[in-house]
């Protein structure tokens, strides 16, 4: 905190600096006794360039707007030089690296990528109006095949080719299962990446074309296709992001695209290998990195994925640094766990959400919604939109007894949901509208028999209404029906409303029949 006073900026930023750069330093830094965080003399050096751009927050007669936002500029400019000076040592870092590189191997990849990538954009530019797109790829194999060749490349500048390939196919052989107990816990994630990875991307695609996938059909799909080809030494394969575009690209719009692909490779395997023998390896990871700036695209989408769903915003940020900075397996769990943890948290802030009539209808609506919605006195419509299960137990039984008046928590406001009116009458019939509930675990169905024995202490008649099958199933196991009578479940809030308006009435009787 000392030290982001030094740098110009409030303390609690020198946390924040203490923090972050230690955390990635540790997934990303060899020295292993090394302690990151903040530094005097970085800290006057920073100070210094923010105390030139930004004038002080605590000179002259400033309003306090005025001076939280000088405060702000110079939080960002201190920001700011932390981020110009992180990208310089990543720049100073592949120039290093370009020193160790081959000249000649560097010339060709940047030859290459200066005639795959605008080939490319035109292909996608003008897909509609090419009759078939420009097979960029393949002039770019037989070009730089041809110069090596005729040039001696692989001698006179040591630049890396394919080699021979070996013609044919290997003999079947079943693998090594010896080692399988010892790969095990590597074989799990490996196939739960194959299958997220492969699923997600064909998604995408079903997505952007107008069709759909089947899930389990793609996962049964890629199992068989590991299976097998491991009988002929193939290591583990998934639908890959490169290989697809490349297809995307070439105009496959079938699995037939894949059979004449396998015709182009057995062709290459059985006869045309030695063709294949000059060809830089350059080129072919030029290939892949210009068949992978859709990935780079997606960043595009942020903005809009911002807009729409900060939360989704969220995991899919939480994820890619996940990947960037540990590795593809954990990164995807990663995502998976917060993925998760953001279902469960937002089941816990659904509003529970008081219903009433729309005048000259026999619909229900939320009384949030209109203040032109009728109530009935001593009724109380109610309708819960979220799985019961034992995370969201609590807050079911907090504002149910907030709503209905029950015990000590029944006198407490809930944090969200309506406010009920404390001068009407009390209630005398509750009508739970199940719709919104998919499912419920043991102790949720166990919540609502000792929410049923609570209201009929209470003189108050409970109705179900709209309650899926499964969920009937599994709070009748948990013994519902033995405090309520099958009378009082009800196919819809209208007719659960219209047997609570036949109770409520003078000559009605006030409680419910109870069936023991």
């Amino acid at each position: 905190m000392a030290f982001a006073l030094l740098t110009s900026v409030p303390p609690v930023f020198g946390l924040y600096t203490s923090f972050f750069p230690v955390l990635i330093y540790s997934l990303l830094g060899t020295g292993r006794h090394l302690s990151t965080g903040t530094f005097a003399v970085l800290s006057l050096m920073t100070g210094s360039v923010v105390e030139r751009l930004v004038p002080d927050p605590l000179a002259g007669n400033l309003s306090e707007i005025e001076r939280e936002q000088l405060e702000a500029r110079r939080v960002g400019a201190a920001a700011a030089v932390a981020f110009g000076s992180g990208a310089l040592m990543t720049l100073a870092a592949v120039l290093t690296a370009l020193a160790r590189s081959s000249p000649a191997e560097l010339t060709i990849s940047a030859l290459s990528l200066a005639l795959l990538v605008p080939v490319k954009e035109l292909n996608v530019r003008f897909r509609d109006r090419l009759p078939t797109p420009i097979p960029g790829e393949v002039v770019m194999v037989l070009l730089a095949s041809v110069l090596c060749f005729a040039s001696s490349l692989d001698t006179r500048y040591n630049v890396q080719v394919v080699g021979v390939l070996p013609g044919g196919f290997p003999q079947p052989l079943f693998p090594t299962l010896d080692e399988l107990p010892r790969i095990l816990a590597d074989s799990l994630p490996i196939a739960l990446v194959t299958f997220a990875v492969s699923t997600s991307l064909a998604s995408i695609y079903a997505d952007k074309y107008s069709y759909t996938i089947d899930p389990n059909q793609e996962l049964f799909a890629h199992g068989v296709s590991n299976l097998i080809s491991s009988l002929f030494s193939c290591f583990p394969n998934s639908a890959t992001l490169a290989t697809t575009s490349l297809l995307v690209d070439a105009g496959g719009n079938t699995q037939l695209a894949g059979l004449f692909s396998c015709i182009v490779v057995l062709a290459v395997l059985l006869w045309l290998g030695p063709f294949f023998y000059y060809l830089p390896k350059a080129v072919l990871a030029c290939i892949n990195i210009s068949s992978m700036r859709q990935m780079f695209f997606q960043m595009q989408e942020l903005p809009q994925l911002w807009h729409i769903s900060r939360v989704d915003f969220a995991v899919w940020m939480v994820t890619w640094v996940a990947v960037v900075t540990l590795n593809v397996d954990l990164g995807l769990a990663v995502g998976v766990v917060v993925s998760m943890m953001t279902v469960v948290c937002r089941t816990q802030r659904v509003q529970c959400l008081a219903l009433g009539l729309a005048e000259g209808t026999e619909l229900y609506r939320p009384l949030r919604e209109s203040h032109k919605l009728l109530q009935v006195p001593g009724l109380c419509i109610l309708s819960y939109p979220t799985p019961l299960y034992f995370a969201t137990r609590g807050q079911f039984r907090h504002i149910l007894e907030w709503h209905l008046g029950l015990g000590e928590r029944g006198k407490q406001s809930p944090k969200l949901g309506s406010l009920p009116d404390k001068g009407v009458e009390p209630i005398r019939v509750v009508v739970l509208d199940f719709s919104g509930i998919s499912f419920a675990d043991a102790a949720g169905a166990r919540e609502v028999v000792q929410l049923t024995r609570r209201c009929q202490d209470a003189g108050i008649c409970l109705l179900l209404a709209q309650c899926n099958a499964l969920v009937l199933e599994t709070l009748t196991r948990a013994g519902l029906l033995e405090r309520m009578t099958p009378e009082q479940l009800f196919v819809s809030v209208q007719d659960a409303a219209a047997h609570a308006l036949e109770r409520l009435k003078p000559t009605g009787p006030k409680i419910c029949t109870v069936w023991v």
